[in-house]
């Protein structure tokens, strides 16, 4: 057994989001196009001996991450934890999962479904489960909605409440992506809830949630001028309306020449599409220069999803 497992884990970013009406159980149906990026956390899992599981998180936004049994990560390792048990597995004990942060908190992004992910697919090493991506996927989509993306990554297709996937067709190389992150977070239930009333006052029309043919046919073309034009995101409106000061992050992108922009989910990050990896830098000097936003990276993809990282002797 490994003494300790070390996972990389991408951000992600929704090319397409498409809410249904709310459900009885306060749920809604989703179409979504999840895209992994390569913007990554860290999460590196080790046998704790006597005592119970625990977290550290360092990195952005560290402070606002749960350090408890609230944190995303360690409800994925009782998740597993539990699952093996069920199989009458020889499962590991308690652990320590330091998590290491680059993807922020609050911000659309799943961050804290990454997390989980990596804390899985760590343990699920650590431990020689043997589950494999269909069982260590059943585990991950009893964590949350976006964790089994977070496992999978690349580009998939997400139905239900996003964790039923499909792998898209993607064609040959690769997006760059500008991130425009916000001075503030969101919370994803009150930006779903924002949006059921601003529909219920006809503010925002109800749209069928189905599957853009326009945006499948720029990604399988590589197409990103059209990619561009075909993103869209119902939960934009309410993320607007929440955090009105998106509205110039947005229009900073798009005059500076971004081929498409959104909110990233739930918001409040913001993403732009660019020609290329050098026009993706020049977008991004030239956005931090507006400050328009608390902080601006680049990143390319689709990106790997979870992935156990060597161990360094």
């Amino acid at each position: 057994m490994n003494i300790s497992v070390s996972v990389r884990v991408p951000a992600k970013i929704n090319l397409q989001l498409a809410v249904g009406p709310l459900r009885p159980d306060g749920y809604h149906d989703l179409v979504t196009v999840f895209h992994a990026v390569s913007l990554y956390d860290e999460v590196t899992v080790a046998p704790a001996g006597d005592g119970n599981d625990s977290v550290t998180v360092a990195g952005e936004g560290a402070p606002d991450v749960p350090a408890d049994a609230g944190n995303l990560a360690l409800r994925a390792v009782r998740a597993l934890r539990s699952a093996v048990g069920e199989q009458g597995a020889d499962w590991g004990g308690p652990v320590r999962v330091a998590i290491t942060k680059r993807i922020p908190v609050a911000a659309g992004m799943a961050g804290g479904s990454a997390d989980a992910a990596a804390a899985l697919a760590a343990c699920d090493e650590l431990w020689q489960t043997r589950l494999g991506p269909a069982g260590l996927g059943r585990v991950a989509a009893q964590v949350g909605s976006d964790v089994p993306f977070s496992l999978l990554g690349g580009t998939a297709i997400g139905r239900g409440r996003g964790e039923q996937l499909t792998p898209a067709a993607a064609g040959p190389g690769q997006f760059h992506w500008v991130l425009a992150y916000a001075a503030g977070s969101l919370s994803t239930p009150l930006v779903y809830k924002t949006l059921d009333q601003l529909r219920a006052d006809g503010e925002v029309p109800v749209a069928a949630a189905g599957l853009s043919e326009e945006l499948m046919a720029a990604l399988a073309a590589g197409d990103a001028a059209r990619l561009g034009a075909a993103l869209s995101n119902d939960l934009q409106a309410p993320a607007l309306h929440l955090f009105p000061a998106l509205r110039q992050t947005l229009a900073a992108g798009r005059a500076l020449g971004a081929l498409g922009g959104l909110v990233s989910g739930s918001g409040p990050a913001c993403f732009f599409l660019a020609r290329d990896a050098a026009h993706g830098a020049g977008l991004a000097d030239a956005l931090a220069a507006t400050g328009a936003c608390r902080a601006v990276t680049t990143a390319a993809g689709p990106a790997a999803g979870a992935t156990v990282l060597p161990t360094v002797a």
